[in-house]
């Protein structure tokens, strides 16, 4: 126990430059996954994370398998995961099913990946539950320069998604693009869910990309305040986890989980104790404006 918390321990492997890049990379995914977890609660989309994680758990597994970068392969395997569930599951009525047999493909191919890679078991154990070495610094910057892309396009596509996700018909009525949107959207959360690989692995990602977002909607019901709440969990939660986790050496996603559920748990009482308004109303009025 006392190694659990061992704080000379913690502040001297927080001057090792894999430590810092880690935390790099973590502050950037708690910022990108931050921005999108309340559209992804609000669009419904958990379950499109964790499809959209196995498949980017098969890229990075091919990647290792071949020699390649981890971060590129997960990319790559997000990338064909959001464009699979572009393709088949436009019906709602079909959706779920769609995401459950990309998440047991993804997670089969990936498995027998892993069993044709005899060698680097430590690696292939972090894909599923994050570990900080295997962060370089070739990681951190496709990271943060893919973190980047992200955010800039949710700059200019955040207000009519937001209309589009609460309000679909009155968005549709007044001229938004829903049917671009929905796989654009789906797009940038692969490309978050596999930037999370590395930090967190790909069994327990949603602890940053659906959490922080869930938690920040129990206790607000602006859609801007909500989105500043999510970040904030979500930086809390991946920079909270690495720290953490550095002296007794436990995967991360240990941590980060843990800490996640914690702040969801704390907001849902806060939100619980007090009288809820609908997001919907506000939300609808801030993408009217934007499209008005």
């Amino acid at each position: 126990m006392g190694r659990m918390f061992d704080v000379e321990a913690t502040a001297d492997l927080l001057g090792y430059p894999f430590v810092q890049q880690a935390l790099l990379a973590a502050a950037a995914l708690g910022l990108v996954s931050g921005v999108l977890a309340p559209l992804v609660v609000t669009r419904r989309m958990s379950f499109a994370v964790h499809g959209t994680a196995e498949l980017a758990f098969t890229g990075a597994a091919a990647a290792l398998l071949i020699g390649a970068s981890v971060g590129v392969g997960a990319l790559a395997g997000a990338v064909v995961a959001a464009l699979l569930l572009g393709l088949l599951g436009q019906r709602d009525n079909e959706r779920d099913s769609v995401i459950g047999a990309i998440l047991s493909f993804g997670l089969g191919v990936g498995v027998l990946l892993l069993w044709m890679n005899p060698e680097r078991t430590a690696n292939k154990f972090s894909l599923l539950v994050g570990q900080i070495v295997g962060v370089d610094s070739a990681d951190v910057t496709l990271l943060t320069s893919c973190a980047a892309v992200v955010l800039v396009a949710m700059a200019f596509l955040y207000r009519p998604l937001l209309f589009a996700s609460v309000d679909p018909d009155v968005a549709a009525a007044r001229g938004v693009p829903a049917r671009v949107l929905a796989p654009v959207f789906s797009l940038l959360v692969g490309v978050a869910t596999a930037l999370g690989v590395h930090v967190v692995g790909a069994l327990l990602v949603m602890a940053l990309m659906v959490t922080p977002g869930a938690a920040a909607m129990r206790v607000t019901a602006s859609p801007v305040t909500a989105t500043i709440l999510s970040v904030v969990f979500a930086e809390v939660a991946a920079l909270g986890g690495i720290v953490l986790s550095l002296a007794p050496g436990v995967p991360v996603s240990a941590f980060v989980t843990v800490i996640s559920f914690v702040i969801y748990l704390v907001c849902r009482g806060i939100g619980s104790a007090r009288p809820r308004r609908s997001v919907a109303p506000t939300a609808a009025r801030s993408g009217a404006q934007a499209v008005s």
